[in-house]
């Protein structure tokens, strides 16, 4: 294909591109695209709905439609599109399926519970999908590391208190401790004893701090026998109180699904009935979080119109479009109606920052975000709206205040790095603290460059921390996108922007690392596997969103080469009618090791992002 060719191509699909993302925008001017997840979330529904006692049948039929059209052909389910069985996952499938009343002996029921038989059984189960069959009689109890609620107590400097966990973490173990006190059992109409297997539970290793925890843990089984009455009632009115202190306006709990369905069990057990008005507004708050369709009812785990909403703005920008066009303007009257000017749980840290910034959801008032509010300040500097420049101002102040020690950016915390709390053996799931990471820390830096004055202090230490962050391989892990490709695309990007020449050791070998890694069609992918298996880094089924990150940072690197062509090509070639692009694999993070996320949106709006970028780079105005 010739050069005018590829500009002709490339200049039709970006239109195209361009007026479907704008096209997907709503009467009030934000975006949000679904994020996707695993069958977790609605195995937990029914569970959740069944616990509380209003659990409907048209639900639970939508629900299990759903569940099963997820199972794979060897009878399990995975964490994403493509991955290996999990186990936690298909246990609690297998147990919502057979609320659904799907027959013990059917052939889908019976490659699930082969493999939870040889993977293991309930007892090698993770902690979390135990407390679940805990509540309904399936485990028991004492079987479970103690999660005690006198962990209320703690002061904030004192190891293990609520505010050395990240926040979604501590949304999550606050409710957590009244459930592991009150130990409630309400019994299943069925038994799952065909998914138990009699062994031992799997521990970890027994030196160090794992013995020691192993250990605090036997002693406080000892303690839950008999807890002080006096003081074990206060905790759980203290946790009780913080649970309430922190519903949001749409009833839920951070705008994400662990802490919100823990906390509707954990209140219920404090005596709060379900028609309390904080009971109904947290139920009636998930059904804003439901999907429907063909293929039956699914819950979201949280929801990205903040994030969505800037991410789409700055790809229109890219793409070309003016600011003042109304797909634009009224995208920023939204944005700036919702930015956060109170306080949340980042005060603990910072005491003295004076509050702004914006979070991912609709409502998460308590928990304004720092990557979200980077995105948010390019998307409104580029503008050029003056109205939206105290706005500009107080994020900006906010999130450099938001700097933990050693210069990097976390995602909702500074300093939330104590690993402590990543020890005990009740953490077999997920990440658990919020440090520094270079994807975040990328995205404030150029947000930075753009509000700051050339070579503030924030910005230099950040650069700094970016440049100690780079892998041997000369790329930069991605905490919060799949995986290197991500880290990478977010990075360079950043550093030249920061005024890091194109020439430099450190972007020649993200440029050196990212060409070695493309596929052979052209396009970038990464398994999500690479976060636990080193083999997968770099290597996966080529995605647009992946394709067009390694793009971006190509061409803020200066590339203009047949990589960057071939790149261009495979968006081309793999566009469909419609103007966007099919993207089954999941190339979002939630936990790395085990929580991913598919968001719709960024299959669309980053190919928009890098075909812009491209013809800019090209010489052609998009």
């Amino acid at each position: 294909m010739s050069t005018a060719d590829t500009l002709r191509s490339t200049r039709l699909a970006l239109d195209a591109a361009r007026d479907h993302l704008i096209g997907l925008r709503s009467p009030q001017g934000w975006w949000k695209g679904e994020l996707q997840t695993n069958v977790t979330m609605d195995a937990e529904d029914l569970l959740l709905r069944e616990f509380l006692g209003i659990r409907a049948k048209d639900d639970t039929a939508e629900a299990a439609h759903w569940i099963r059209s997820e199972q794979r052909a060897d009878g399990t389910w995975a964490t994403f599109h493509g991955g290996p069985p999990d186990l936690s996952t298909t246990v609690e499938a297998y147990t919502a399926l057979r609320l659904a009343g799907d027959p013990v002996e059917a052939a889908h029921m019976r490659a699930a519970r082969s493999f939870v038989r040889e993977s293991g059984g309930i007892e090698s189960a993770r902690v979390f999908t135990r407390i679940w069959l805990a509540m309904f009689g399936q485990w028991p109890w004492e079987r479970l590391p103690v999660l005690p609620p006198e962990l209320m107590f703690l002061p904030s400097w004192f190891p293990l208190n609520v505010y050395d966990w990240a926040c979604w973490a501590r949304q999550t173990i606050v409710p957590l401790t009244i459930v592991s006190a009150r130990r409630p059992v309400r019994p299943l109409p069925f038994d799952l004893a065909e998914l138990r297997t009699g062994r031992p539970v799997p521990r970890r290793g027994g030196l160090g701090w794992d013995g020691f925890f192993h250990g605090l843990d036997r002693l406080l089984v000892r303690y839950e026998r008999r807890p002080v009455r006096g003081l074990r009632e206060a905790a759980i009115r203290r946790a009780t109180e913080w649970i309430v202190a922190r519903q949001e306006a749409d009833g839920s709990w951070g705008g994400i699904q662990p802490p919100w369905v823990y906390s509707l069990i954990a209140l219920n057990l404090s005596g709060y009935d379900l028609d309390h008005p904080i009971m109904r507004r947290g139920l009636r708050g998930l059904d804003r979080f439901t999907i429907r369709d063909e293929r039956g009812r699914r819950l979201e785990a949280c929801q990205s119109p903040v994030w969505d909403t800037a991410l789409a703005v700055n790809a229109l920008l890219d793409a070309g479009v003016s600011h003042d066009h109304p797909a634009v303007a009224e995208a920023v009257d939204w944005l700036l109606e919702e930015e956060i000017r109170g306080p949340g749980d980042w005060a603990v840290r910072r005491p003295r920052l004076a509050p702004g910034g914006w979070a991912f959801e609709f409502d998460n008032d308590l928990y304004p975000d720092i990557d979200d509010t980077a995105e948010v300040v390019l998307a409104l500097g580029r503008t050029g709206r003056p109205d939206a420049r105290p706005a500009i101002g107080r994020a900006v102040r906010w999130m450099t205040g938001m700097a933990s020690r050693d210069g990097g950016f976390a995602a909702f915390d500074a300093d939330n790095t104590r690993t402590l709390c990543t020890k005990l053996p009740f953490c077999d799931f997920g990440a658990v603290i919020d440090p520094p990471s270079a994807d975040v820390t990328a995205h404030v830096v150029e947000a930075l460059a753009q509000e700051s004055a050339p070579g503030s202090p924030e910005l230099r230490r950040a650069v700094l921390w970016l440049l100690k962050a780079q892998e041997p391989d000369g790329s930069w892990f991605g905490r919060w996108g799949a995986n290197h490709v991500y880290g990478t695309g977010a990075v360079v990007p950043a550093l030249v922007a920061a005024g890091v020449r194109r020439d430099a050791a450190c972007v020649r070998r993200a440029v050196a690392w990212l060409e070695s890694h493309r596929n052979q069609d052209g396009g970038w992918g990464e398994d999500l596997r690479s976060y636990t298996d080193p083999a997968w880094i770099g290597r996966g089924a080529s995605t647009p969103s992946q394709t067009a990150w390694a793009l971006m940072a190509l061409l803020a690197a200066g590339e203009r080469s047949p990589v960057v062509d071939a790149g261009v090509r495979w968006l081309v070639e793999h566009q469909r009618p419609d103007g966007t692009w099919d993207e089954p694999h999941f190339t979002g993070t939630g936990f790395p090791g085990d929580f991913y996320i598919n968001y719709h949106l960024y299959r669309l709006v980053f190919p928009v992002n890098a075909l812009g970028r491209y013809l800019r780079a090209c010489g052609q105005a998009p």
